[in-house]
C-alpha cells in the first residue's frame, strides 16, 4: 500500500479529532514526560509529539495534530491536519490514527471520522467523555458503533487514563495486521458521475491510496505545496473539461455522510433524559449571563494577578536572597581572578535572573490552565464576541488576548482559528499590548519604586497596580484595534463557530503536564537567551578599548585622590568609570540623548537594547550592570537598584523614572521573537514593521509624558 514506512523505522500514530474532544489529555496519558514541542515545517504552528511503548518491543511516536472539524479546512490549523493525511510524503503521515470522539457530540464528530475511514488509514476510535455523558444519562454502545463503522471502538477517560491500555492493545493489533489482505469496511460517500470522471482523468498523475484520496487532492490541489506545478495544471485543465464544482461536491458529500451515520447515532446512543437541563446549562445561565458573566470574568482575571504577586512573593524573595548569598560566598571563597568575576558578576546574576521568576510564571500558567481544563475559556470567547466585533476583532480574539498574558507568541499563533483575515490581522497587531509573563519580571522589580507593598482590605497594593497595568494594556489593545478597523478594508464575512464543552472537574495530571511544559519552555527557552545575554553583557561591560579603559582608570584614581576617598570607595569609583568606558558603556552613551527625556541613563539604555532579545533580559542586564566591580554584600536586585546613585548623588531609580520605565515596557514592542512570529504569520515584513513603529511610538510618548510630569 502506498505510503507505508520501512519496518525498521519508528511508526507514527496521529491523534485526530474535533477541537475540545480531549486529544491533549490522551496525548499526555500516552507520552507522559516523553514529549517535545516544535513547529510544523514551514509554519509557526506548534507541533507536539512524544513516544510511548505499545508493548515491550514496539515503540511508536505519537503526533498530536491540530483539531479539525472536517477535511475541508477553514483555518491554518485544519490545513496542517489535512496535509498530514493526504500528503503521503509528509514526515507526519501516520501509519495509524487514534480518533478521539466526544460521545456527547457523537453525530458532529462522525463527519471527520468517516472521512478518515474512507481514506483507508488504519484507525482506532477512542470514545471519550463517557463520565460526563453518564452524569446526563447518556450511554453509548461501543460494540454496536464498532460494527456499524467497521473499525475498533474503545471507551476511554482521557483525563484519568481509564482505557488507555486498551487503546494500546488495539493499536498493536492494527500495526501488526497484514495490511495487504485487510478490507475496507464500507464507503460513507457515493461519488457522482462528474467526480468519478475527473478522478479517472487525474488518478494516473497522483500517487493516491484510493479514489477518495484522489478526490481530496483534486479539491485541495491549488493550496497543496507538495504537488508539482505540472500536476496542478493538469488538475486545473481537468476541472474545466469536466465542469467539476468543488463546493457543490463538498456539500453533496457532507449531506450524504450525515444521511448514512445519523441513523447509526440513533442506534448506539441511549438518552434517558435527553431534554433534561444538565449541570452545564445551569452553570452557563450564570457564567454567560450578559451582566453577571463579564463581572465574573474580570473578577477571575483580578484574582489571577493578585495571586501572581501575593503567592509568589515569599519564594521569589527566598530565591533572590539565596543567589545574592551564593555570589557573596564565591567572591569570598575564590581568589580574585577573571574566572571569579565571570562567576560572581555574570553567571550567578544571569541564572538568578531566570530562576527568580519561575514562581510567578508557574502560578500564571497554573491558573490559566485550570480555566482551560474546566471548560471556561470557550465561554469567554462566546461572551465577548459582540464586544470584540465593535473593535474590529472576533470572539476568538479574547483567547489570544488572554493567552497574551502568558506569552504573545502562542497568543498570536492562536489567531489561526479566526477565519476572517482582517479580524485575524488586527488581533495579531494588538495582542502584544497585553502584559505578558515576560513583562512580569520588569514590573515586579519596578512597581516597588512606584507603590509600597501593603494591604488594602484583603488585597495587595502592588497586585492592584499590576492589575491596573493589565487593564491599561487591554484598553490600549482595544483602542489600537478600533483604529485598525477604520484603516484596514476587507469584504470577508465575520462569523463565530464554537463548541462549548461540558464543565468538568480539573484533572491535575493534565494540569501538571501543561504547566510543566510551559515553565520548562521558559527556563530552557527564554532562560538560555537570558543567560547568554547576561554573559555577553558582562564581557561588553568589563572590557573596552584599551586606551579608553586606561584613561578612565587614571581619571578615576586622580578624582578619588582629590576627593580623599577611602580604598573601598576608590575601587567602586574606578569600576564605575571603567564601566562607562567599556563597549557596553559606549553603546549606552550613543542612545542616551534619545532616551534622556524619558529619565533613562546610559545603563538603562543598555538594558533597553539587550531586552529586545527578550523582555525578561532587562532584569538580568540591570542586575549584571549594577554588580560590575562592586562588593556583592548579599544585596538583592531591588536593593542594588535602590542604592544606585547618579553623578549628582541623587537616586537613579525615582518614582518618575520607574513609572516611565514601566510604561515604556507596557507599550513597547521589546521582543524580537514576537516580531519574527508576526512576520511568519502574516507572510510579510510590512506588518511587523508597522507594529514595531506604532507600539514603540506609543511607548516613547507615554513615558515622556509620565517622566516630565513627575520628575
Amino acid at each position: 500500500m502506498y505510503g507505508l514506512r520501512m519496518a525498521n523505522s519508528v511508526q507514527k500514530i496521529a491523534l485526530l479529532g474535533n477541537p475540545n474532544a480531549g486529544k491533549s489529555s490522551l496525548f499526555n496519558q500516552l507520552t507522559g514526560l516523553r514529549q517535545k514541542v516544535g513547529n510544523f515545517p514551514g509554519v509557526t504552528v506548534e507541533r507536539k509529539s512524544g513516544f510511548t511503548k505499545l508493548h515491550a518491543t514496539l515503540d511508536v511516536e505519537i503526533i498530536d495534530l491540530p483539531g479539525t472539524y472536517s477535511l475541508y479546512p477553514t483555518s491554518l490549523d485544519e490545513r496542517i491536519a489535512l496535509n498530514a493525511l493526504i500528503d503521503t510524503s509528509n514526515n507526519d503521515f501516520p501509519d495509524a490514527v487514534v480518533y478521539i470522539l466526544d460521545v456527547m457530540q457523537l453525530e458532529r464528530h462522525l463527519l471527520l471520522l468517516t472521512q478518515i475511514i474512507d481514506l483507508q488509514i488504519p484507525i482506532v476510535v477512542a470514545l471519550n467523555m463517557n463520565d460526563v455523558a453518564a452524569q446526563q444519562h447518556i450511554y453509548c454502545d461501543e460494540k454496536k458503533l464498532s460494527e456499524a463503522l467497521g473499525v475498533p471502538c474503545v471507551k476511554i477517560n482521557g483525563r484519568n487514563g481509564d482505557g488507555v491500555e486498551n487503546i494500546k492493545q488495539a493499536l498493536t493489533a492494527l500495526l501488526q495486521a497484514d495490511r495487504t489482505t485487510s478490507t475496507h469496511p464500507k464507503d460513507f460517500f457515493e461519488m457522482n458521475e462528474v467526480a468519478k470522471n475527473i478522478i479517472q482523468q487525474c488518478a494516473p498523475h497522483l500517487k493516491s491510496r484510493n479514489t477518495y484520496h484522489t478526490l481530496l487532492m483534486i479539491h485541495h490541489a491549488r493550496r497543496s505545496n507538495f504537488l508539482p506545478q505540472s500536476t496542478k495544471q493538469h488538475i486545473e485543465n481537468a476541472i474545466k473539461t469536466t465542469a467539476f464544482d468543488s463546493l457543490d461536491t463538498q456539500l453533496d458529500e457532507i449531506m450524504q455522510r450525515y444521511d448514512v451515520f445519523s441513523p447509526i447515532v440513533r442506534q448506539v446512543l441511549n438518552k434517558s433524559y435527553a431534554n433534561a437541563k444538565n449541570t452545564t446549562d445551569k452553570i452557563d445561565a450564570v457564567l454567560t449571563n450578559n451582566y453577571v458573566g463579564p463581572l465574573i470574568f474580570f473578577g477571575l482575571m483580578f484574582f489571577i494577578f493578585q495571586a501572581i504577586f501575593a503567592w509568589s512573593s515569599i519564594p521569589m524573595d527566598w530565591i533572590d536572597t539565596q543567589f545574592a548569598a551564593l555570589a557573596t560566598y564565591f567572591q569570598q571563597a575564590l581568589p580574585n581572578s577573571i574566572f571569579t568575576r565571570i562567576l560572581v558578576e555574570g553567571i550567578i546574576p544571569g541564572i538568578g535572573g531566570i530562576v527568580i521568576f519561575v514562581p510567578q510564571i508557574t502560578i500564571l500558567f497554573l491558573l490559566i490552565s485550570l480555566l482551560e481544563e474546566v471548560g471556561y475559556m470557550a465561554r469567554a470567547v462566546y461572551m465577548f464576541d459582540n464586544v470584540m466585533q465593535k473593535f474590529g476583532l472576533n470572539g476568538r480574539s479574547i483567547v489570544s488576548l488572554i493567552s497574551g498574558g502568558a506569552c504573545a507568541i502562542p497568543a498570536i499563533m492562536s489567531t489561526r482559528t479566526i477565519s476572517n483575515q482582517k479580524e485575524r490581522l488586527i488581533t495579531i497587531l494588538v495582542t502584544p499590548f497585553i502584559s505578558c509573563s515576560a513583562r512580569i519580571p520588569v514590573f515586579a522589580v519596578l512597581i516597588g519604586f512606584v507603590m509600597p507593598s501593603y494591604k488594602i482590605w484583603i488585597f495587595n497594593s502592588q497586585g492592584l497596580v499590576f492589575m491596573a497595568l493589565y487593564l491599561v494594556g487591554i484598553a490600549a489593545a482595544l483602542i489600537a484595534a478600533y483604529i485598525f478597523k477604520k484603516i484596514l478594508k476587507s469584504s470577508d464575512a465575520s462569523y463565530l463557530m464554537l463548541e462549548l464543552p461540558e464543565y468538568k472537574k480539573p484533572y491535575w495530571k493534565n494540569v501538571f503536564f501543561t504547566v510543566y511544559g510551559k515553565v520548562n519552555s521558559f527556563v530552557f527557552g527564554a532562560g538560555k537567551v537570558i543567560f547568554l545575554v547576561s554573559l555577553v553583557l558582562w564581557v561588553l561591560a568589563s572590557f573596552g578599548p584599551s586606551k579608553k579603559m586606561k584613561e578612565a582608570e587614571q581619571v578615576a584614581a586622580i578624582e578619588s585622590s582629590l576627593m580623599q576617598y577611602d580604598s573601598e570607595t576608590t575601587e567602586l569609583h574606578i569600576a564605575s568609570k571603567k564601566l562607562e568606558a567599556s563597549y557596553a558603556g559606549i553603546a549606552g552613551k550613543l542612545i542616551e540623548p534619545i532616551i534622556k527625556p524619558l529619565g533613562f541613563d546610559w545603563k538603562i539604555g543598555i538594558a533597553l537594547i539587550t531586552s529586545f532579545a527578550a523582555r525578561e533580559v532587562f532584569v538580568g542586564t540591570i542586575s549584571t550592570l549594577y554588580s560590575i566591580g562592586k562588593e556583592v554584600d548579599n544585596l538583592t536586585i531591588k536593593e542594588k537598584l535602590k542604592q544606585e546613585k547618579n553623578a549628582d548623588g541623587k537616586p537613579t531609580f525615582t518614582t518618575a523614572v520607574a513609572l516611565s520605565l514601566i510604561l515604556f515596557y507596557l507599550f513597547a514592542m521589546q521582543c524580537i521573537s514576537t516580531l519574527s512570529t508576526v512576520r511568519n504569520e502574516t507572510k510579510s515584513l510590512k506588518w511587523p514593521i508597522v507594529q514595531f513603529l506604532f507600539m514603540s511610538g506609543t511607548a516613547y510618548f507615554t513615558s515622556f509624558l509620565a517622566y516630565q510630569l513627575l520628575k
